[in-house]
C-alpha cells in the first residue's frame, strides 16, 4: 500500500471523462456535476459527444466526451483538463490533447489489451510512449474491480460491464472528495424504476471510492474550494432544461397556457422532451410530423390565445421560414428556439456553432423584421426563454431565441428563482371600451403594438391572414401606400422594443482602449479571457450583447468610446458584419472559429493580443 497522498486545495479543476459512447460517460459526468453543485462548487460543463448513433466499439469515431471544471469563478468548462479518465485506448488517443502538462490520466487497463490498442489504431503495444505521454498514469483494473464487486449480483455479464462507469464514478468522487451519499440519491432517481441495477450501481461506485482510499490512486486528493452564494435551492441544470423551465415561468406570468409544437432535432429535442413532461402544470406539448407542422401548430395555437412557442434547430429554422412570416404579417406572438449546431445541411449535429445569426435576422421573403435573443450561459436560458415569451407577448410580433448545442446540452449550477423575482408579462389585450367597433390591426399608435384578441371573445370576432391587410380596417389591401406603410409600421414596432430591454453594459477595464464584443453562448470565455487579459495589465474591456434585434439603446454610444472593437465568434464574422452595417463609423476586428467547439480562453487571448500588437 502507498503512503496516504498529499491534499491539494485548489480554486477550480478540470475533470474529463471519455469512452466509447456506449460508456455512460454522459451519465458519470452528469452526476459528479451534480453533486459538486451540490456541495456549493460552481460547475460548467462541455458535453463532447459523436452523431453516430453507435460507432463500432473502441473505435476513434465512436469516443463520447464529458468535461467539467468546478470550484470557485468558474465561467467556463477549461481549456484543458486536469485529470482525464480514459475508459479504453481510442479514449486516451482522442482526448489526450485535452490534458494539462502535468496532468493525472486514469485508465481502465483492462481494457487495453492487443485487440483494443488495434481498434484505435495504435501502431505499437506502448501506447503512453506511443503518444508521447509525460504525464502522472494511474492504471485501474476498472473492468476486473466491477466485475469482482457484482460477481454475486446475478447481473448477466453485460449488465455488470454497463456498471463500470459507476466505478470509475466512485474513484473520482475520492480523488475529489465528494460526497458519496449525494451521488447515491441520483443514481436512485436514474433507476428508480429498476432497483436491482441501482443496487448493484450502489455496489460499485463503493467499489470505486473504497479502491482510491485503499490506495490512495498514487496521486494527490483534492480540496476544491466553494463561495458563499446566496440562501436558496441550487441544483446543476442544462440549457434545454432551463430553457423549457423559463417558458413554464413566462405562461405562469402571463396567465396563458403554454404550447409547444415540435419535431424532434439534435440538439433542441430535450426542450420537447422536458415540456412533454409537464402537463401537471397545463403544458401542451405537441410532437408534429415535420418542421412545418411544428411552426404552423404554434401559430394557430398563438391566435387561439396560448403562449405558443416551437423549437428547432439551423435546418429546422429554414423550413419554417415561410410560417415565421406569416406570424410577422398576422403580428402575432411566437417563439421559436434555434439551439444551433454546426452546418450547412445536415452538417455537425451534435457540435456547436453561432452561424444561424444572419438566418434569424433576415432568413424569410419580404421585409420580415422580428425580435432576436441570444442567452449567454446555460442558467440565462432561463432568464432569455422568459424574456422571449415577454417581448413576444407584450409586443405582438415572433421572437428568435438563438441558443446553442453548447450551452443547450451544457450545464451549471443554477439557484432556483421565487416567483417574485420576475416580473408580471402584461399581455396587449385589446381594451374593453373598443368592443363592437375594434379591428384586427388596430394598434396602440405609441408603441405601435397590435392589440391581441381572444378568439371567443364576445365582440371581438376577426380574421388574420398572409395577404397584407389595410392598416386602419384590417381587410385584405394591395394598395401601394398603404402596403409600405405597413411595413414601416412592422419594422418600428420592433425598433421601440429598445426602450424595453436592459441597456448594454462594459465589464473589466471600461477605461481600456479595446473593448471585446461577444454575443450568445459565447459568455464564460470570453469574460475569463478579458478578466485574465486585465490581471495581466492589458487593458481590455468587454461587452457582451444578450439583444441582438434590436439592439440596446446605448450601443453606438458604447461602440463609439474604444479605439479598436474586436468582435469574436463562432461563425465566419456575422455578428461583426450586422454591428459594422449598423454603426459603419466603427472599425471592427474579428476572431472567429468555425470547427464545432466551443472557444478556448487561450486562443481569445492569443487572438486579442495580436490585434492590440498590430
Amino acid at each position: 500500500m502507498l503512503e496516504k497522498a498529499n491534499v491539494k486545495v485548489l480554486d477550480k479543476v478540470v475533470v474529463r471523462f471519455s469512452g466509447d459512447s456506449g460508456d455512460g460517460m454522459q451519465l458519470a459526468g452528469n452526476i459528479f456535476t451534480n453533486v459538486s453543485a451540490g456541495v456549493g462548487n460552481q460547475v460548467s460543463t462541455f458535453p463532447d459527444y459523436p452523431a453516430e448513433i453507435r460507432a463500432p466499439q473502441g473505435s476513434l469515431s465512436g469516443v463520447s466526451g464529458f468535461q467539467v471544471s468546478v470550484g470557485t469563478g468558474v465561467h467556463t468548462p477549461g481549456d484543458q483538463a486536469d485529470v482525464l479518465i480514459a475508459m479504453n485506448p481510442a479514449a486516451l488517443k482522442q482526448n489526450v490533447k485535452f490534458l494539462k502538462s502535468g496532468g493525472v490520466i486514469i485508465v481502465d487497463i483492462d481494457s487495453f489489451k492487443e485487440s483494443d490498442l488495434k481498434k484505435a489504431l495504435f501502431e505499437t503495444d506502448q501506447p503512453f510512449k506511443e503518444l508521447g505521454i509525460t504525464a502522472q498514469v494511474v492504471e485501474v483494473p476498472i473492468t476486473s474491480m466491477t466485475k469482482a464487486a457484482l460477481a454475486e449480483s446475478g447481473l448477466d455479464n453485460k449488465s455488470v460491464l454497463k456498471c463500470r462507469n459507476i466505478f470509475a464514478l466512485g474513484l473520482v468522487c475520492w480523488l475529489f472528495d465528494r460526497p458519496l451519499e449525494s451521488a447515491l440519491q441520483h443514481l436512485k432517481n436514474k433507476f428508480a424504476k429498476k432497483p436491482a441495477i441501482y443496487e448493484a450501481n450502489a455496489k460499485v461506485i463503493q467499489a470505486g471510492y473504497d479502491y482510491g482510499h485503499n490506495i490512495h490512486a498514487s496521486v494527490s486528493t483534492y480540496r476544491i474550494e466553494s463561495e458563499a452564494a446566496m440562501p436558496g435551492v441550487y441544483t446543476d441544470i442544462n440549457g434545454n432544461t432551463a430553457t423549457a423551465w423559463g417558458l413554464i415561468m413566462a405562461s405562469e406570468k402571463s396567465g396563458r397556457p403554454l404550447f409547444l409544437g415540435s419535431y424532434p432535432i439534435t440538439p433542441a429535442t430535450d426542450i420537447l422532451h422536458e415540456l412533454a413532461k409537464r402537463k401537471d402544470l397545463g403544458v401542451k406539448a405537441c410532437q408534429m410530423e415535420d418542421e412545418i407542422a411544428g411552426v404552423c401548430s404554434a401559430i394557430g395555437a398563438s391566435f387561439a390565445g396560448n403562449l405558443a412557442v416551437t423549437s428547432t434547430s439551423g435546418p429546422g429554422l429554414a423550413l419554417k421560414s415561410e410560417g415565421i412570416g406569416l406570424a410577422v404579417m398576422a403580428e402575432l406572438p411566437l417563439v421559436v428556439i434555434d439551439v444551433q449546431r454546426g452546418g450547412p445541411s445536415t452538417g455537425l449535429p451534435t457540435k456547436t456553432e453561432q452561424t444561424d445569426l444572419l438566418q434569424a435576422l433576415y432568413g424569410r421573403n419580404g421585409e420580415s423584421p422580428l425580435a432576436v435573443v441570444a442567452p449567454a450561459s446555460p442558467t440565462d436560458c432561463f432568464t432569455m426563454a422568459f424574456e422571449a415569451c415577454r417581448i413576444a407577448i407584450e409586443h405582438m410580433t415572433p421572437v428568435v431565441l438563438l441558443t446553442d448545442a453548447f450551452i443547450g446540452n451544457g450545464s451549471s449550477a443554477w439557484r432556483v428563482p421565487e416567483a417574485d423575482e420576475y416580473p408580471e408579462i402584461r399581455p396587449h389585450y385589446v381594451p374593453e371600451e373598443l368592443k363592437g367597433t375594434w379591428k384586427a390591426y388596430m394598434r396602440d399608435e405609441e408603441s405601435k403594438v397590435r392589440y391581441w384578441a381572444i378568439p371567443g371573445t364576445e365582440g371581438f370576432a376577426h380574421r388574420l391572414g398572409g395577404l397584407e391587410k389595410d392598416y386602419t380596417t384590417g381587410a385584405i389591401s394591395t394598395d401601394a401606400v398603404n402596403h409600405e406603410k405597413m411595413v414601416y409600421t412592422r419594422k418600428e414596432k420592433v425598433e421601440r422594443i429598445a426602450n424595453d430591454i436592459p441597456a448594454l453594459e462594459v465589464a473589466c477595464d471600461a477605461d481600456a482602449d479595446t473593448l471585446l464584443v461577444g454575443w450568445g453562448g459565447t459568455y464564460g470565455h470570453l469574460y475569463t479571457a478579458a478578466e485574465e487579459m486585465c490581471k495581466a495589465g492589458k487593458k481590455v474591456a468587454f461587452a457582451h450583447f444578450r439583444y441582438i434585434n434590436p439592439l440596446p439603446a446605448n450601443t453606438a454610444e458604447v461602440l463609439a468610446r474604444y479605439k479598436r472593437v474586436i468582435v469574436a465568434e463562432l461563425n465566419t464574422g456575422q455578428f461583426a458584419d450586422y454591428l459594422q452595417a449598423k454603426f459603419p463609423g466603427v472599425k471592427i476586428e474579428r476572431i472567429n472559429k468555425v470547427q464545432g467547439q466551443p472557444f478556448l480562453v487561450s486562443e481569445i487571448i492569443d487572438g486579442v493580443t495580436k490585434i492590440m500588437e498590430g
